[in-house]
C-alpha cells in the first residue's frame, strides 16, 4: 500500500507563490503528479513527474508558471507555484502511479492519491 502526504497549501494574493509537497511512503512508484479540482468541474492534471529518469510533463495552462520536482531521497515531490492566479483556486491532490503509461494526464493512470490540499488565490 501507498500512503501519500501533501503539504503547503494556502490563501495567497494573485501573482504570489506557493509550494506544495507530497512525501510517498510503500510500494516503488514509477510516477507522481498533482491534478487539481475546483467546485462543480473536474479533476485535471497539472504535472507530473517520472521517477527514475525524471521527465517532467505540465497542462498548457500552468506552463511556465509551475515547476515540478522531486527528492529522491526523501520520496517527495513538489509543485513550486509562481504567478498565481485566481484561476489557479481549487483543491490540489497528489497522484501516484505503478507503472509509465503513455495516460500521464488521465485520473485512470494513477492508483494512488492523497487527501488533498486547498489552495485559494484572491484577486
Amino acid at each position: 500500500q501507498v500512503q501519500l502526504v501533501e503539504s503547503g497549501g494556502g490563501l495567497v494574493q494573485a501573482g504570489g507563490s506557493l509550494r506544495l509537497s507530497c512525501a510517498a511512503s510503500g510500494r516503488t512508484l514509477s510516477r507522481m503528479g498533482w491534478f487539481r479540482q475546483a467546485p462543480g468541474k473536474e479533476r485535471e492534471f497539472v504535472a507530473a513527474i517520472t521517477w527514475s529518469a525524471p521527465s517532467t510533463y505540465y497542462a498548457d495552462s500552468v506552463k511556465g508558471r509551475f515547476t515540478i520536482s522531486k527528492d529522491n531521497a526523501k520520496n517527495t515531490i513538489y509543485l513550486q507555484m509562481n504567478s498565481l492566479k485566481p484561476e489557479d483556486t481549487a483543491v490540489y491532490y497528489c497522484a501516484a502511479s505503478l507503472y509509465n503509461s503513455i495516460l500521464v494526464t488521465d485520473v485512470t493512470a494513477y492508483h494512488y492519491w492523497g487527501q488533498g490540499t486547498q489552495v485559494t488565490v484572491s484577486s
